[in-house]
C-alpha cells in the first residue's frame, strides 16, 4: 500500500472521521426504475472519456419527490425536469446541465427504508463487475438493467454492506474536472472491516490505495485513478455499533455556514456543524427534510485533486 502523496485531498480527512459518522442510514436500497424509463445522457456530447471508479452521478431514492424538489432547488439552485413515462423519476440541473436523479419510491408499511443518495461509479462492463463484486463477497441489490441513452448500471452492496450503483455509461464519463458550486466533488465511506473493503473496491474498480497517517485507532485510505484522488476510505469508529457501513457524498457549495443555514429554513437538519478542515474552508453534514445525509464543502478555485507528477 503506497503512502499517499501530499494532495489537497489530504485535508478532507482528518475531518471526515468525525463528519462520516453522522451519515449512517438502515435498510437498503433497491432503486430500479422501470424498463422502457427513458433518462438522459450522463455526459452531452458524448465524452469518450472512460474513468473506472469515479463518481459519475447520483440518485436521491425519497418518499417525497414535491417536498425534495423544493429543498434541493431553494439549496442549489437545481432546476428539474420530468422524464417521460414515469412520473416518479426527475432529472435536476444545475445550469441546465444533468447533475443528480431524484425517485420517488414509497417506504413499505413495516420497513425501516431511510431516504438516501446512491452514488454511481463508472465502470467499463456491469456484468464483469457484478462478477468481481460476487467472487469477493459482494451482492446484488437491484440486477443488471439497461436504459436508453444513459447505458446499463445495476446497485451492489460491499462485503460490510454499503450500498452503491455502477454504471457503463452509454455517452461516456465526465471529465476530471473541478466540480462547480453545487455538483457533487467528493465522496467517502466508512466501513468496519477496512482490510476486506479495500481489497474489495481495489479488486472492482482497479484503485491504487493510499495509506494516510493514522490519528490514534482511526484508519485512513485514499482510493485513486488516472491520478486522481476518486474516495476516502475510513473505519468506523470502534464505539459505533449502532452505524452501518454508507458511502456519504459531499457538494460543493461557496460557504458552509451560510448553506447549512439555509438547509434548516428550509426544513432539512445539520447533523454535524460546521467546522474548518487542516488547511482553510469548512465541511457540514446536512439531511434533507425526508431524512437523507449529504455532505457540504468549500474547495477553492485554485485546488485540484490530481496526484503531483
Amino acid at each position: 500500500m503506497k503512502p499517499f502523496p501530499r494532495i489537497v485531498v489530504i485535508r478532507l480527512v482528518a475531518s471526515l472521521c468525525v463528519l462520516l459518522a453522522a451519515g449512517a442510514g438502515t435498510g437498503i436500497v433497491r432503486a430500479a426504475l422501470p424498463g422502457g424509463v427513458v433518462l438522459p445522457p450522463v455526459t452531452e456530447p458524448p465524452s469518450g472519456e472512460h474513468h473506472v471508479g469515479k463518481v459519475i452521478w447520483a440518485d436521491l431514492i425519497t418518499p417525497h419527490l414535491d417536498i425534495a424538489k423544493r429543498f434541493y432547488g431553494g439549496l442549489f439552485g437545481w432546476t428539474f425536469r420530468d422524464i417521460p413515462r414515469d412520473p416518479r423519476y426527475t432529472v435536476a440541473l444545475l445550469d441546465g446541465e444533468p447533475v443528480a436523479g431524484l425517485y420517488q419510491k414509497p417506504v413499505p408499511s413495516g420497513e425501516r427504508q431511510q431516504p438516501r443518495w446512491l452514488a454511481f461509479l463508472a465502470v467499463k462492463d456491469v456484468d464483469a463487475a457484478i462478477d468481481s463484486a460476487r467472487q469477493r463477497g459482494g451482492t446484488v441489490v437491484s440486477p443488471p438493467r439497461d436504459y436508453p441513452q444513459r447505458g446499463r448500471q445495476a446497485v451492489l452492496a460491499d462485503p460490510d454492506g454499503a450500498t452503491f450503483a455502477v454504471l457503463a455509461s452509454g455517452s461516456g464519463d465526465p471529465p476530471d474536472a473541478l466540480a462547480a458550486p453545487g455538483d457533487w466533488i467528493w465522496s467517502a465511506l466508512m466501513v468496519k472491516d477496512p482490510a476486506q473493503e479495500l481489497a474489495f473496491y481495489k479488486n472492482l474498480f482497479g484503485y491504487e490505495v493510499y495509506d494516510l497517517a493514522a490519528e490514534g485507532d482511526a484508519q485512513h485510505y485514499i482510493l485513486a485513478s488516472d491520478t486522481y484522488a476518486r474516495a476516502g476510505l475510513n473505519a468506523l469508529p470502534a464505539d459505533s455499533q449502532r452505524r452501518h457501513p454508507h458511502w456519504l457524498n459531499f457538494l460543493r457549495v461557496g460557504d458552509v455556514d451560510r448553506t447549512a443555514a439555509l438547509a434548516v429554513s428550509l426544513g432539512g437538519r445539520v447533523l454535524v456543524e460546521p467546522r474548518p478542515d487542516r488547511h482553510g474552508g469548512k465541511l457540514a453534514v446536512l439531511a434533507d427534510p425526508t431524512g437523507a445525509v449529504f455532505g457540504v464543502m468549500e474547495w477553492p478555485d485554485s485546488e485540484s485533486k490530481e496526484e503531483p507528477q
